[in-house]
């Protein structure tokens, strides 16, 4: 198949404006540290000794918030991040390390503050207009889940998709590997039939993978979603795979979160190693899905709490779960800093309001946990020397 090099896939995933050269202290506030992407650069050689042979970064479009997912305009990087040389720069060294490297892309939504949708709420009659979901104009619109900073986009809508497409294939003309896809949930099974067969058509070897995740979703967000039903799916509680499963043939794979779930209940929760038991569950989970589609496993990411810090900072609990981890036939995804001991202070529905922040906090340069850091390398090289060939 075309984006066969994937099923080898070890991923870092990195936030850049938390992960190098930052200048500011203050990670705890929605503000910009100042990470960039010459800081990922400048540690290519870092993520090439760990063993890293996939690099995905966060959205670096024009944006209002310091993650990237607010985004002004699809086709500028910001100049938080960089320019757009800088991006280029980034490709061809990543590749020049025999590296790949995808990114965040988000065809869902937009920040209030893009000029598209300012035009829309100014005017009617804007062409933009029957680009969003206005209830009652100007101010009742659809949104992501309830995040009124950022309107849905009507993807359904010829000049929206098309805009949409046009901006992903003109990132993959530059040497981009692939998307990671932000919440896939969001547009309909009919965008992403055409999405898919659009990028395919033009770019056969880049990977797309989803982003399926229903956790925390409230009943009057549903509206906001479009997965088979979904009304039901939420009464009775719908498990990952459930979810997952919607997008095959219409995504390269989905981001493992029912392999994630698994590992958490059955090593961290329980405290007991019952290994046995959770790869039983686990060989179960993933005959459910043909060969040829991805999930990449992770431990944890940028919206939930980091695994240490979910227990109790216990490295051994994490050492455990990395090895199960490593042991499945499916591409792996190490969160920034994890390889270090990156942890946080308190739990994300602890604070509420911007509590992600916990989990972003920026990337350990000093003071590293050398024997973590060690241990990563010892399974990366193991890994690479390994092959996977998908075998589920």
């Amino acid at each position: 198949m075309s984006v066969e090099w994937f099923k080898n896939a070890i991923i870092y995933h990195i936030i850049i404006d938390r992960f190098a050269g930052f200048k500011s202290k203050e990670w705890n506030k929605p503000e910009f540290m100042g990470g960039t992407i010459k800081g990922i650069i400048e540690k290519l050689p870092y993520l090439k000794e760990l063993g890293i042979n996939t690099i995905w970064i966060s959205p670096f479009y024009k944006t209002s918030a310091y993650h990237g997912y607010h985004i002004t305009n699809f086709y500028e990087v910001d100049p938080h991040f960089g320019t757009l040389n800088d991006i280029k720069e980034l490709i061809i060294k990543v590749h020049k390390l025999k590296m790949k490297i995808i990114t965040g892309f988000v065809p869902n939504h937009c920040s209030h503050k893009h000029p598209f949708f300012s035009e829309a709420q100014k005017d009617k009659n804007s062409e933009y207009y029957n680009w969003f979901f206005f209830k009652k104009w100007p101010d009742d619109y659809m949104c992501f889940l309830s995040y009124k900073e950022i309107p849905k986009i009507n993807l359904d809508y010829l000049p929206a998709r098309d805009h949409i497409v046009g901006v992903a294939k003109y990132w993959l003309s530059l040497g981009f590997d692939g998307f990671r896809l932000d919440h896939v949930i969001g547009p309909t099974h009919k965008f992403w039939k055409h999405f898919k067969k659009e990028i395919k058509k033009d770019f056969p070897n880049a990977v797309l993978i989803g982003e399926a995740w229903m956790m925390g979703i409230k009943w009057k967000e549903l509206r906001t979603i479009n997965v088979k039903n979904k009304y039901l799916k939420w009464l009775l509680g719908t498990s990952s795979d459930g979810l997952l499963k919607e997008y095959k043939g219409e995504l390269d794979g989905v981001l493992d979160f029912k392999f994630q779930e698994l590992v958490r209940v059955m090593i961290a929760k329980q405290g007991v190693p019952q290994t046995k038991k959770l790869l039983q569950k686990l060989k179960k989970h993933f005959a459910k899905y043909p060969d040829n589609y991805f999930l990449p496993t992770f431990l944890d990411n940028h919206d939930m709490n980091r695994f240490l810090y979910e227990y109790n900072n216990d490295k051994e609990k994490l050492k455990q779960a990395a090895r199960i981890q490593y042991s499945t036939n499916q591409p792996i995804i190490i969160y920034y800093g994890t390889e270090v001991g990156v942890t946080q202070h308190k739990s994300i529905q602890e604070i509420g309001a911007n509590g992600d922040l916990q989990a972003r906090q920026p990337m350990k340069w000093e003071n590293q946990d050398n024997e973590l850091l060690e241990f990563y390398k010892e399974l990366n090289k193991k890994r690479n020397l390994r092959k996977v060939y998908i075998s589920n």
